[in-house]
């Protein structure tokens, strides 16, 4: 977090932008925010207050609530979303561990990080048939050395994938990889983790 840390102050502002700038799919509403940071809703308004007047975060209101999420539209979208995925290593995950597996096909980031949470564990669900697993293996505690972050990841084939990847919605599930358009840039696509055949384990 050393490169947030040096650019922000305070750890509710760097944890809100974690929150909204690694998915910019994810959206949320002040009391759900301030249970999950422990914090109180008072600070969270605060904050989010300043992030929307400085256009960076947008507010949307349904069913009586308003929900937050990241302007892609402001013009300082790209480098703050390239920011937080340097500051959480998902740029070396993509190059020393994704770039690498020759039968893959997409990659998705699941979980707490699709969420924009730094919990320190990344689930990765992967697709693609005739996957090397040793090879595998081998480059995920690579790059879990490189990032110092575990890496938790499940493979599954073309054929599962509709099925798996449908029962999720989209700020749960950030695309990586894929083999038509190489990196993700912060789109998100359905995840799910349903047949996986696991080798991280859940």
């Amino acid at each position: 977090m050393m490169m947030l840390d040096a650019l922000i102050t305070g750890k509710t502002r760097i944890k809100l932008i974690l929150r909204f700038f690694l998915n910019p799919c994810t959206s949320s509403y002040l009391r759900e925010i301030a249970a999950e940071f422990n914090e109180s809703t008072n600070s969270i308004r605060i904050e989010l207050r300043r992030f929307v007047e400085a256009g960076l975060l947008v507010e949307r209101r349904r069913g009586g609530k308003v929900f937050y999420s990241a302007n892609r539209s402001h013009p300082l979208f790209a480098e703050i979303h390239s920011i937080v995925q340097k500051t959480l290593g998902i740029d070396k995950l993509a190059e020393e561990l994704i770039g690498k597996l020759g039968a893959l096909k997409r990659a998705f980031i699941v979980g707490d990080y699709a969420k924009g949470v730094d919990s320190g564990l990344i689930d990765l669900v992967l697709v693609g048939d005739g996957m090397d697993m040793a090879f595998l293996h081998v480059l995920a505690a690579r790059v879990e050395r490189l990032i110092g972050r575990k890496i938790r990841y499940f493979v599954i084939g073309e054929g599962e994938e509709d099925a798996v990847m449908g029962r999720f919605g989209p700020s749960r599930a950030l695309l990586l990889w894929s083999e038509e358009g190489g990196r993700g840039a912060g789109g998100s696509l359905s995840e799910g983790v349903s047949g996986l055949a696991s080798t991280g384990g859940l």
